[in-house]
């Protein structure tokens, strides 16, 4: 066995320098091919270098120089963990500040940072648990952080699945329910397979107004709204029934989620969320990268100017050439192909055409997996007329 260790050893020195598909070939089962992304819109596919509408980094701030230079300065300054948990002697002055430039972006009473925002759905969850909720009404394409967050608030309570946004069928449901029934709905925000919203101002209106509402808005933050406050400043609502979650890792670049709520809430989910307390947060580094960001997407605002419009050229020239497209005001173009054979056409094409294609299969989507096109504001002009005529040229 003995004449096997370099060989094993040329493998494990490839997979540390970051080149794994060398000696070890596929990736793993249900996970993506390994893409380099490159020059913000590019990556890299076989050796070749193709245009990138995946992903969700509709700023592309995570390779923002600023935004990177704030990364090294933290790595120089802080180092890379306070390997303790905030309760205990893991609190930090960066992370205050990033919670009060947070809750001050969003217009927000307080923000509690966590470390990813998935976890922050568990968070906010943890302590609306407390509150024993008989029922739970979530929208049938709600994200799956959500829906664990829902087992943290079971406590006996079922779940309720609604129709994709139907407000009224929620209604319905609370209704049916009955007055001593204690209710809580779980929805995203801005829904992420087909960039629409969901009906946040109805679901005020029309259910009982005991209801709090868990909104998971890790597409809308940053990318929908005046000053980007996310899927309540584009409905026009605010109300402290509103629990708002958000992620660091799209619109901003960087890592990291945050609940958004009142300063009571907040105090509560540092008291009593298990999730806050015994997790180590967020490294410094990161921290220090996502205030970067954040101040950047505040004071300039041509970058959400850019975006609005790139994302509605490709929405008016698909729509002009006879693609139907949901309403939604989200960056993001999603194409369902009616079978095989058109899948891999339309690979082909955007293959031709010098595009990777994103075909992705994620819940939320169609079952059998659909294209879903992420527009971001660094996109050229080229880059946009390329996929335009990718996307209708026929085969």
């Amino acid at each position: 066995m003995t004449h096997k260790r370099p060989v094993l050893r040329r493998k494990l020195l490839a997979w540390v320098q970051g080149r794994p598909g060398k000696f070890f070939g596929k990736s793993l089962r249900y996970l993506s091919e390994p893409l380099q992304q490159v020059d913000r819109t590019f990556v890299l596919h076989c050796g070749r270098r193709l245009s990138y509408f995946g992903g969700c980094d509709y700023f592309r701030l995570s390779s923002h120089p600023v935004v990177l230079a704030a990364l090294r300065e933290g790595v120089e300054k802080f180092g890379l963990n306070v390997a303790a948990s905030r309760r205990t002697t893991g609190n930090h002055a960066l992370y205050e500040e990033l919670e009060y430039e947070i809750a001050e972006f969003f217009g927000v009473e307080a923000a509690v940072l966590l470390p990813s925002g998935y976890t922050a759905n568990l968070a906010a969850a943890q302590l609306l648990a407390c509150n024993f909720f008989t029922h739970v009404l979530a929208d049938e394409r709600t994200h799956l952080s959500l829906k664990d967050a829902w087992r943290m608030l079971e406590c006996d309570s079922p779940l309720h699945v609604l129709g994709h946004r139907d407000a009224r069928g929620a209604a319905l449901t609370a209704k049916l329910l009955g007055k001593p029934a204690k209710l809580i709905l779980l929805t995203d925000g801005l829904f992420s397979h087909s960039g629409q919203v969901a009906p946040l101002d109805e679901y005020l209106r029309l259910l009982p107004k005991n209801v709090p509402l868990l909104v998971d808005d890790a597409h809308g933050a940053g990318t929908i709204g005046p000053t980007g406050r996310g899927t309540v400043e584009f409905l026009g609502v605010r109300s402290p029934r509103i629990i708002q979650t958000i992620t660091l890792s799209k619109a901003f670049g960087v890592y990291g989620g945050a609940v958004l709520a009142s300063r009571r809430f907040c105090e509560h989910v540092v008291a009593l969320s298990r999730v806050f307390i015994g997790g180590t947060p967020l490294p410094l580094p990161l921290a220090n990268a996502a205030l970067a960001s954040l101040r950047i997407l505040r004071d300039d605002t041509s970058l959400r100017r850019r975006l609005v419009f790139n994302a509605g050229y490709v929405k008016a020239a698909l729509r002009e050439a006879g693609i139907e497209l949901s309403d939604g005001p989200g960056p993001i173009v999603p194409l369902i192909p009616r079978n095989d054979r058109e899948r891999a056409a339309l690979q082909r094409r955007l293959f031709a055409a010098n595009i990777h294609p994103p075909f992705i299969r994620y819940p939320g989507g169609n079952d059998k997996g659909y294209f879903r096109f992420a527009i971001s504001s660094e996109h050229t002009a080229a880059q946009l007329d390329g996929l335009v005529t990718a996307l209708t040229r026929r085969a």
